[in-house]
This record gives C-alpha cells, structure tokens and sequence, in this order.
C-alpha cells in the first residue's frame, strides 16, 4: 500500500475540500503564512489566497465567533485551534452558538463547521497544555466528535466532516502528525469518505475485546500482537467516531469476546469507557460477559512536567496488556 504521513493526509483532505466547494475556508492562528503550527496548512494559503486562509489574533472567543457566524450564512468554515486546550476560551460559541442552533431554528439554520487540532497528552507541556477533551465534547448534544488514528481515518473523517451540515469536532493528536502510515489506495480518492458514526475493527479476535480510540490504537495494536504470542487472539476496534458512539460494533464483538478493555488518554472519571461498560450493561452483550470490564486510563491527576511522572502519568501497551490478562484469566 501507499504510504503517506498523518500530517500530509490531514492536508491533503483539506485541499481538495477546498478545491471543490468554495464555500470552504480555513480560521485560526498561524495557517497561513506560517503555514500552520504543525504544518497541518502547509501550501494551503499560496494555493488559495488570504481570503480562504485566514491568520487570525491569538483569540480563540474572536474567530471561533466569526466562524459560526460565516456558518450560519452558509460558509463552510473550518477552526483550527493551536491546540484544543486552547478552546476553553471558545467553548461558548462551541457548544451554545454552534451545537445548539440547529434544534433551536426548528432546522432552519444549518451549521456546517469543523473544529480542529490537536488533542490528547502531548510531550513536556504539562498540566494546561496535556490532556483530553473527548468526553467533554462526546457529552454535548449538537456536535459529531470524531478521532482519527491513522492515514485513513484523517483523510476520509476530514472529507466527510467538511461535507456534514452539523458541526463537527476533529481530535487529531500531535504526537501522531509526522508518524508515516500505510493507506489503502481507494482512501487516496478525492470522493473518499468515512462516515461519522461508524467504528472500524482494525484486528478480528475471539477472547477479548480492547476498545480504543486515537493514539490508543496504536497501543492497543502493540499489545494485542504481544497477547497473541500467549495464544490469546485479542479483537481492537478503532472508535473512530466518539458521538454518536457505535454500540453496535461493540456489543457484538464483546458477545463474541465475551471481555472488554477499554482505553483513553484523559482521566478514569466520566470518561469514554465508562460510557463504554454502561452501554455493555444496558444490552445484550451484559449476560456474555465473563468478567468485569477493565478500563485502561490516564492517571487521575492534572498531567505532570517531570518526564518520569508524565510518562507513569499516561497508560501504554503494558497497562493494555496486563488488563487483558487480567480479564482472560478471570471468571464471574
């Protein structure tokens, strides 16, 4: 297969939805002439000018606001912000400008618009500058919330995010954009598309089931390959979409598996895998389980500086892998 880095698929998505709706146009701080603080915009403003590759203050309330306006008058902006820390100082126009206004219009206003950058534990930029929002945003009513891990989720997720009438949160994560990934060719064409609502099983199993998204596949990949040296045949869905969550995909694989390991970057408490093991209880896929659901996490506590603590403060393939042994060898 081709291969291409994550940054370069992100970009390449970007410019062909620019190419072909002019409606497109990129918000945010440095995408233009310092072609995007992680190079996401490369090339992007030469191709299309200031008007469609606008650099902006460092205000996220300020452009985050101009955007969801150029929405409603059918723009179809997309926000990057530096990083989604950063979106704090927005997250007014995010949730109650920009996610609500559809229900609130009776359908008469759409908001097509895509919030982006990166997300999750970084490197060595601490507590206010390392941590995960996707539980944040995956509880609010209004928006798609979508976390790309490889090539193809970024290209396909970004096309049909772009194309989405509702607004749509991207969590891409930094220490993913220069990693080179293969990518299946029918993801290189220009109508390629990933829908927002649909989990991907990256690896069939049958004794247990790790459930990750972002970053955390990849750790999911790493310890499933090591569990299948002791012959247990773990299955990794890749979440991909954060809301709606696909229960479906994960019920039927837990009654197959009849385990489950959930894992995230952010903090244990109302995270994503709580949601997770509530949905397991309140279906089918609850009477086949043959042990408790584990949930692998950050540590629940504000992300440290020191390397050593940062790296004890964020789970890996070890912690996925001993989970998993855990819940094999565990019964009711």
């Amino acid at each position: 297969m081709p291969e291409i880095t994550v940054r370069d698929a992100l970009n390449s998505a970007l410019d062909e939805e620019m190419a072909r709706d002019k409606k497109v146009f990129i918000m945010g701080e440095e995408v233009g002439e310092y072609q995007g603080a992680y190079k996401v915009t490369r090339g992007l403003i030469q191709k299309y000018g200031k008007e469609r590759v606008v650099d902006t203050p460092i205000t996220e309330s300020g452009f985050t606001g101009i955007a969801v306006g150029a929405a409603y008058k059918g723009l179809k902006p997309v926000v990057e912000f530096m990083t989604w820390n950063f979106c704090m100082q927005a997250i007014d126009h995010i949730i109650n400008s920009a996610a609500k206004t559809h229900y609130m219009s009776a359908g008469q206003i759409a908001v097509p618009i895509v919030f982006r950058g990166p997300n999750g534990v970084a490197a060595g930029v601490a507590a206010q500058h390392s941590q995960c929002l996707a539980s944040w945003f995956g509880h609010c009513n209004g928006l798609n919330v979508v976390a790309p891990y490889d090539a193809e989720d970024c290209r396909g997720l970004m096309k049909a995010a772009i194309r989405s009438a509702d607004p749509v949160v991207v969590l891409e994560n930094e220490l993913m954009y220069g990693q080179t990934m293969d990518i299946p060719q029918a993801a290189l064409d220009h109508d390629f598309e990933v829908p927002l609502d649909k989990a991907k099983v990256m690896r069939q199993g049958k004794h247990v089931t790790i459930v990750a998204f972002s970053r955390s596949v990849g750790w999911a990949l790493e310890a499933a390959d090591k569990l299948a040296q002791e012959g247990i045949e773990a299955e990794v869905i890749n979440l991909r979409s954060i809301k709606p969550l696909d229960r479906r995909t994960i019920i039927d694989s837990v009654i197959k598996t009849s385990r489950c390991i959930t894992v995230e970057e952010g903090w244990p408490d109302y995270g994503i895998g709580a949601e997770i093991a509530a949905s397991i209880f309140e279906s089918p896929a609850f009477d086949y389980l043959d042990a408790p659901i584990e949930r692998v996490t950050g540590a629940d506590v504000p992300m440290p500086y020191a390397k050593n603590l940062e790296i004890a403060a964020v789970p890996g393939p070890e912690n996925i892998y001993n989970a998993a042994k855990r819940a094999v060898y565990r019964s009711k």
